[in-house]
């Protein structure tokens, strides 16, 4: 008799026998981006007013900012595409060891920058910006073995997000602050939630309203979506060069506009009922208002501070966006029904408050905003931890 030969990959997947935190790429990076989030924003705080010294050789601005974009997103990043990139390519996940690897690289640069006045900036900075160039060679391999090319762009984007940490890093070490650095990651980050939440947000809110309110529908990816991305990629360039410029500041609020519009034509107004579908519509709609602030805050720098685009763009775009994501994925992942428990809405509506908070205290000038932005972040993203913690961590039924 023919014996049958089973490929390598697929023997190591039905071979697997490992902590089930390993399986797959959403659970370590989940769960360890999460409770980072949550614990990183607790300890900024009390730095940021004199309260606490924390080892790291980085003011306290900026590794607050370092941390939740170069610490936090990555991570979310990570175990976004590795769970994804096997549906693009039709290609087993990435798990076991080489998986648990990059998990502990992904820690290891945490704990650099956080001891990096111990260890030496420049260590933490090596350590740190070791990441993202292992994760993309991964991800790369996988879409050059599946031959889903449309999907390299997604790695280019991971490569302007590398480019922009070593300029923080160099930024931070030669100058002492970090403001280039920012941008640029900043600027990475939006055009992959531009790029994935464009996909995403219309395919689940189709799906959805196909089968529970049928009606009018999202409008499927047309050369208005191209024009809108190709807008922003524009206006965040221009930014970036030039962010003090009127002209930046038109090219954004203009982006702006398109991404409202872009939004508007996504039917989200009839997924309030499923919050699973609907917080998404709300964490994107953070963009256009960022593009907004930002833009607002360039033309008209007396009335609108630049921080209120920031964290429209960062607590909010990123915050609700990232989290809304990592519910749906976990959910779906582990053999759950995809329905947002009274928890689920709970962090939510804390994820939302916090980005709200904080997109408001610039012109508040008051620190309870800042403490309240704070306390809402954590209790959402501790929250996703004890909640899904357990799914994350034992093996799918």
């Amino acid at each position: 008799m023919a014996t049958i030969s089973i490929p390598p990959a697929l023997a190591r997947r039905r071979n697997y026998a490992g902590p089930a935190l390993f399986s797959y790429g959403f659970r370590p990076f989940f769960l360890g981006g999460a409770i980072w989030a949550a614990l990183s924003v607790l300890l900024w705080l009390p730095l940021y007013l004199g309260e606490v010294a924390l080892p790291t050789a980085m003011n306290p601005v900026d590794w607050h900012v370092h941390e939740m974009l170069y610490g936090y997103v990555p991570a979310i990043i990570a175990g976004f595409l590795l769970t994804a990139i096997p549906n693009w390519t039709g290609r087993l996940p990435v798990n076991g060891a080489p998986l648990a690897a990059l998990s502990a690289l992904w820690l290891a640069g945490r704990i650099a920058v956080f001891f990096s006045a111990e260890i030496g900036v420049w260590v933490a900075a090596v350590v740190d910006l070791a990441f993202l160039p292992c994760f993309a060679g991964l991800a790369l391999r996988e879409i050059l073995a599946g031959q889903n090319w449309r999907n390299l762009r997604v790695l280019a984007v991971l490569g302007i997000l590398f480019v922009g940490n070593a300029v923080f890093h160099f930024e931070a070490i030669e100058y002492g602050y970090a403001i280039d650095g920012t941008r640029v990651g900043l600027g990475a980050v939006l055009m992959l939630i531009m790029l994935i939440g464009g996909r995403i947000v219309p395919s689940f809110t189709h799906n959805w309203i196909n089968r529970e309110n049928p009606g009018r529908l999202p409008k499927s990816f047309s050369r208005f979506d191209a024009i809108s991305l190709a807008a922003a990629a524009i206006a965040l360039v221009g930014w970036v060069v030039a962010p003090d410029h009127a002209s930046a500041g038109v090219l954004l609020m203009l982006a702006g506009i398109l991404h409202a519009v872009r939004l508007a034509r996504w039917a989200g107004d009839r997924t309030v009922a499923d919050r699973l579908v609907f917080i998404l519509h709300v964490g994107y709609a953070f963009v256009p208002l960022g593009f907004f602030l930002v833009g607002a805050s360039i033309l008209w720098p007396a009335e609108v501070p630049a921080s209120a685009g920031l964290h429209a763009w960062t607590a909010g775009a990123i915050g609700v966006m990232t989290l809304a994501v990592m519910t749906r994925a976990s959910l779906g992942h582990t053999g759950q029904a995809l329905v947002a428990s009274a928890g689920t809405q709970a962090i939510y509506v804390f994820v939302v408050a916090a980005a709200l908070a904080r997109v408001v205290a610039p012109w508040a000038y008051t620190i309870e905003l800042l403490h309240l932005a704070a306390f809402c972040w954590a209790l959402a993203f501790m929250g996703f931890a004890i909640l899904y913690g357990p799914l994350l961590t034992r093996v799918r039924r």
